[in-house]
């Protein structure tokens, strides 16, 4: 697929505003990421990137070189240095630039946390799928590397997945309950949660990076996964835009389609508590007549 304008745009001016970065002595690697590296920018999105050293800048050169990238203020400053890594953003001709920077000690640590900790909720999951699909700007050879290691899906790393995210509250089972409370909220809460731990058990099987935080982009996500139920993405959506009761019954529907593919492609899961919730519907209570009198009682 052809890189949008959009795109184009973005990773030419992402070149230019790294250039006095990899000038630094100990600028290691350049990785750019995000929809501008995958080609699918609009002209709303921003540059992110990734700037990996062997000791972090000064204050005062990073003040200097954003201010010779005709950068505006700080917008953002998160994180800690002593950590060995940060990261900050700034517009540059009306586009926000986001720079990670981190030393290359610190990101082997961070890549440890996921491939070897199997840290499966950590938002470092996108760190590592953008490092598989971004494009090195300087520093090629150890970018290579690195995308290599990603690139190397654990198998363990795959099995927590699916068994983290194998977890969905049973809306359909409480459907009538929920229908008589005035549970708006919390229906939707409910539904967005079952659709994230869907998407992060078909991640697991399919050995891809997922992470709850800031997810968009759903159907270019859908497009990487071959282990999928059928019509996913259409199906997702609906659970949205239905009528309370059939979309309690579509999610019970999604959820056993997604059992059946784990059963069929790791089978060493346990799905048994999953599956007891299949089928089962909350029934009402009958008062009996007449009730027994409180021993003590006073009338």
């Amino acid at each position: 697929m052809e890189p949008t304008p959009a795109s184009t745009y973005l990773v030419n001016l992402a070149r230019r505003v790294v250039r006095p970065y990899t000038a630094l002595p100990q600028c290691q690697a350049v990785l750019l990421a995000g929809s501008s590296a995958e080609g699918l920018s609009d002209y709303y999105s921003d540059i992110d990137m990734s700037i990996f050293y062997s000791a972090l800048p000064a204050e005062d050169t990073l003040r200097a070189i954003r201010l010779g990238n005709n950068g505006s203020e700080r917008i953002l400053n998160l994180g800690d240095r002593a950590e060995g890594g940060f990261i900050e953003s700034y517009l540059v001709d009306g586009v926000e630039v986001q720079l990670g920077h981190i030393t290359v000690d610190a990101w082997a640590q961070e890549l440890a946390v996921v491939l070897e900790q199997l840290d499966v909720a950590s938002p470092l999951q996108k760190a590592l799928d953008g490092t598989r699909y971004g494009l090195a700007l300087y520093g090629a050879e150890l970018v290579a590397a690195w995308k290599a290691q990603v690139a190397n899906y654990p198998d363990a790393l795959a099995e927590a997945m699916v068994r983290h995210y194998l977890r969905f509250f049973p809306l359909w089972l409480a459907y009538e309950r929920l229908r008589t409370r005035d549970a708006l909220l919390w229906r939707y809460q409910g539904l967005v949660e079952a659709a994230q731990n869907v998407l992060g058990v078909l991640a697991g099987l399919n050995r891809v990076y997922y992470s709850t935080f800031q997810f968009k982009r759903m159907r270019h996500f859908l497009a990487m996964l071959s282990i999928t139920p059928p019509n996913l993405a259409a199906r997702i959506e609906g659970l949205f835009s239905l009528d309370p009761q059939p979309a309690s019954l579509a999610l019970e529907a999604l959820v056993s389609d997604v059992v059946d593919l784990v059963e069929q492609h790791m089978p060493q899961i346990d799905t048994s508590a999953v599956r007891a919730r299949l089928g089962q519907r909350l029934q009402p209570w009958t008062p009996t007549e007449p009730l027994p009198e409180p021993e003590g009682a006073v009338n």
